[in-house]
């Protein structure tokens, strides 16, 4: 494709590259992370996803040798040949990626060549070649990570994906290339060092991780430019922390976000929203959220309430917020083709819709009927829809959930030519269509930010690399299955690994029908996913907590009350999350790199660095194998204690969910509250696994941006343990009030506590210290 290497140059932080049939750069952005770029469609790269790249001053070497040019960094070794071949190695030489010197070669696909698409069979794509394609070596003991919420298992050895957001309503399974989400940024851990590669291409893009031939794997994309960031490890954490550099990261959310949310398509009419509110009230239920579905508006129209359905519904939002209830609602981008509706004229007027080859506004079907699309990749048309968000917060809304935003079209596809603006570079959907949904939350978030001054609450459903700046997401329509459920901890745990920290599923099952024990399960791994939302579908049977039995009422009560208690370490770990990119829900061996028992389990994750858990995802079932990494690990419920490095058998009826606390852990816990802010938390709950280990604890007024003002405390326990236990708090940084009292809970422990020097003779396991 590139030809024969025929010069090459240094500029600043560029080495740039003549060959017969092209031009090459590579871009050192910090030591650890290199750019390969080559101006294939338009002579600059533009970018999406990174919005701020910061590139820092590095001193590196370029060598010329036989064959090849050499740039060294002080923890890469990059070497390009003919072809624009790009081959990574560590400092010591030892190779981590390189390209595959040989032609794409799918395995043979044997068949007796009569049809057999009568019997509803589907074969595989025939071979397609694509304009784009880099092929790197395949070793054979690779594990690759990432890629989004795509189906299937958490490695993705073997599996074949399309980035394209796809609004896909059948019941999502194994074989499913594509769904609402396009993250092109996967991980590869291999002899213990990891790294990973981030292809900045809008258009359709491709990933085969050896499932057409496992000699090698491949991205590749239909358009665009050759743009891919290498990212070094070579611990996972570290690849996460440098993507999360270039991306984004997910910023520190109001903490009634964290609560528990109920929502259905729909709660309709007004009396209903009221009834379930109560419900939680009267069934000691603790709930923060109500989200309201497509049918409290006006004929679908966007920015509008039906005032027949929910009349006075500014009333109703202030009897919610008097009972501690947060709304959400939801906002489509469709716009409903209707003269006189203000959004229609507007958008009409001003030329925000995308358009047709010549310039007529392109018209489809959504709920609304015909409706119009917003053209989110204008600037102008982002400040508009930012400024609408108004609306709906004058009423007292505290969050908007945006759906259909791949974007779905009931009459077909959107068309390949429609057009849009793109800030200045006229292009057409192919390129715009991934990024859709992206920048619909970018005008989202930018507007509830600007109306309100806090940390803006808006859930996606369609996103790309890089909305972790802006908004939550969720995995869409998913199903009261069992394999939806199952499904559902690598869904997340990827999503977390492609830099979406804050994620989750309908709880229970969206469309179909939940079980109690089905519900029962899913509300125990609800209890650890950042966004903790039921959520179900018009016409099936109710999915509230209380919907089914007592038995049904008391487990959903049991794991919302234990969410609630462990707000404070869920909070500590969005606080992480914003300063180095490290997901919530963790694989094992994002701490336990060098445990290979670690790198395929599917069925248990870590919450944070200190809480194992390990849920039960099938029906029927009792008994839970639990991998348990090295060290020391207690069971939360028992408080018996396990060695690590092995599988153990636990016990786990309907109401438990096996949870294993490692050694050396505290845990800060808030008493139980309805709803955040109920109560003011002036005392904080310190959960004590006696051992030797060290927590920082954060605090702010969880809502605004003043802790960016320095307007926070963090603490730092130092926990030791000898012939006694020493606890040392420490404030490492001192700028909102403090917690009157700490009420410190050891488990199995009696015997002598020294807290800031202060000696305490323990004999029923607690004792509460007030803060000087």
């Amino acid at each position: 494709m590139f030809g024969r290497l025929k010069k090459f140059c240094v500029e600043n932080n560029e080495l740039i590259l003549g060959f017969e049939k092209g031009k090459g750069i590579i871009r050192v952005i910090k030591d650890d992370i290199i750019n390969v770029f080559s101006p294939l469609k338009y002579d600059r790269a533009f970018s999406r996803a990174i919005e701020d790249l910061k590139i820092e001053e590095v001193d590196f070497d370029v060598k010329e040798y036989n064959n090849f040019i050499e740039l060294k960094t002080n923890k890469l070794i990059v070497r390009i040949f003919d072809d624009f071949k790009v081959d990574f190695y560590d400092v010591d030489k030892n190779v981590l990626c390189e390209d595959y010197r040989g032609e794409r070669q799918p395995f043979k696909r044997r068949g007796n060549g009569k049809t057999y698409q009568t019997e509803a069979v589907k074969g595989e794509e025939k071979f397609k070649k694509h304009k784009i394609e880099i092929l790197k070596k395949m070793y054979g003991d690779e594990y690759f990570y990432g890629l989004g919420e795509k189906t299937g298992y958490l490695n993705k050895k073997g599996y074949y994906y399309e980035m394209w957001n796809t609004d896909e309503p059948r019941p999502h399974v194994e074989s499913f290339v594509s769904l609402y989400k396009s993250i092109p940024f996967f991980i590869t851990l291999r002899n213990g060092i990891s790294f990973g590669i981030f292809f900045d291409n809008t258009f359709k893009t491709y990933f085969d991780m050896g499932k057409e031939n496992s000699s090698y794997y491949y991205f590749a994309a239909d358009d665009g430019n050759l743009d891919y960031y290498f990212i070094y490890g070579p611990y996972v954490t570290d690849v996460l922390e440098g993507y999360t550099y270039l991306t984004g990261r997910t910023p520190l959310p109001q903490l009634w976000t964290l609560g528990y949310h109920q929502s259905r398509w729909s709660y309709c009419p007004k009396d209903r929203v009221l009834e379930v509110a109560n419900m939680f009230r009267e069934k000691d239920i603790p709930c923060d959220v109500i989200h309201l579905d497509i049918d409290y508006m006006d004929g679908y129209r966007v920015f509008t309430w039906d005032e027949e359905a929910f009349k006075d519904h500014k009333d109703m939002i202030k009897e919610l917020k008097e009972k501690g209830f947060k709304v959400v609602t939801i906002i489509d981008p469709a716009v409903k083709k209707d003269k006189g509706y203000f959004m229609y004229e507007e958008g009409l007027k001003n030329g925000y819709f995308i358009t047709d080859k010549d310039g007529i506004p392109y018209v489809n079907e959504v709920w609304p009927g015909e409706a119009l699309y917003p053209d989110f990749s204008d600037e102008k048309v982002r400040n508009w829809w930012a400024d609408k968000q108004k609306i709906m917060l004058d009423d007292g809304i505290s969050g908007i959930w945006n759906d259909m935003n791949e974007p779905a079209s009931f009459k077909g596809p959107i068309p390949d030519d429609v057009q849009f603006k793109n800030d200045g570079r006229t292009t057409n959907h192919l390129e715009v269509h991934n990024v859709y949904g992206h920048l619909m939350a970018k005008a989202t978030y930018e507007g509830i930010k600007k109306h309100t001054n806090k940390r803006p609450f808006v859930i996606t459903r369609a996103c790309f690399a890089g909305t972790q700046k802006y908004s939550t997401v969720w995995t869409g329509d998913n199903h009261s299955f069992w394999e939806h459920l199952r499904m559902a901890v690598p869904m997340l745990l990827n999503l977390g690994l492609s830099g979406i920290a804050f994620c989750g599923t309908d709880v229970g099952g969206f469309q179909f029908d939940a079980t109690p024990e089905l519900l029962s399960r899913w509300v125990q791994l609800g209890c650890f996913m950042p966004l903790f939302r039921n959520h179900s579908c018009i016409h099936t049977r109710d999915q509230e907590p209380w919907a089914f039995d007592k038995i049904t009422e008391d487990i959903n009560r049991k794991y919302i009350k234990l969410r609630y208690k462990l707000l404070p370490y869920l909070y500590d770990l969005m606080y992480q999350c914003e300063k180095t990119g490290l997901p919530v829900m963790r694989p094992l061996f994002l701490h336990y790199q060098n445990d290979k028992n670690t790198y395929e389990l599917n069925d248990e994750f870590l919450f944070g660095e200190n809480i194992l858990v390990s849920p039960v995802l099938e029906q029927g079932k009792n008994i839970k194998a639990v991998y348990l990494p090295e060290g020391d690990w207690i069971d939360y419920w028992t408080k018996e204690e396990y060695k690590g490095g092995g599988y153990i058998l636990k016990y786990a009826p309907l109401d438990l969910c096996p949870m294993f606390i490692k050694k050396g852990s505290i845990i800060p816990n808030f008493e139980i509250q309805n709803y955040i802010g109920e109560k003011k938390m002036n005392k904080l709950i310190l959960d004590v696994y006696p051992g030797d280990g060290v927590y920082y604890h954060y605090k702010d007024d969880g809502e605004t941006f003043e802790y960016k003002n320095g307007k926070y405390n963090f603490y730092k326990f130092t926990m030791k343990l000898n012939d006694f236990l020493e606890i040392n708090i420490e404030k490492e940084h001192y700028g909102y009030e403090d917690y009157k009292e700490f009420e410190f809970i050891f488990n199995k422990y009696d015997g002598l506590v020294v807290i800031n020097s202060k000696k305490y003779q323990i004999r029923d396991g607690k004792v509460i210290i007030k803060v000087n």
